[in-house]
């Protein structure tokens, strides 16, 4: 079995983004040479997310003002987490809501995922540098 470790880095300019990672995720299974195997792609920010979803705009919103509604940014004192002088206890429900990590098969040396399936970085927490592992085993 062969393994292989890939980090990508995100700083993006809005407290909350959502960034399609899928074509970064295919390169490194081509590069990895697994031609049958796993790859687990997750972030590595307790207030960023990796998720699976269609690549619709009209969804982003619908992400963004739902997740909103869910765990509202404003008032931050609404949170205990924030009492510690953080300001971004919502980015961390947003990110347990959206999910830490998506794993994904490789078959015949490329990413099987479904009709429409697209692989996403989800940051609620934005503004600074932020990593997302991808690491492949397989053969």
């Amino acid at each position: 079995m062969r393994s292989y470790r890939e980090e990508l880095w995100f700083n993006t300019p809005t407290r909350v983004a959502f960034v399609r990672i899928t074509d970064q995720v295919a390169a490194a299974v081509r590069k990895s040479g697994v031609r049958e195997g796993l790859c687990l792609v997750n972030a590595m920010h307790i207030t960023a997310s990796v998720f699976v979803n269609d690549n619709e705009s009209g969804l982003w919103h619908d992400f963004e003002h739902w997740l909103e509604k869910l765990a509202p940014h404003a008032p931050i004192s609404q949170y205990r987490h924030n009492d510690t002088g953080e300001d971004n206890a919502d980015a961390h429900l947003k990110r347990t809501i959206m999910g830490r990590e998506v794993v994904l098969a490789i078959t015949d040396g490329k990413l099987d995922l479904g009709p429409w399936e697209e692989v996403f970085y989800g940051e609620f927490d934005g503004q600074r540098r932020k990593r997302v592992l991808i690491k492949i085993i397989g053969e």
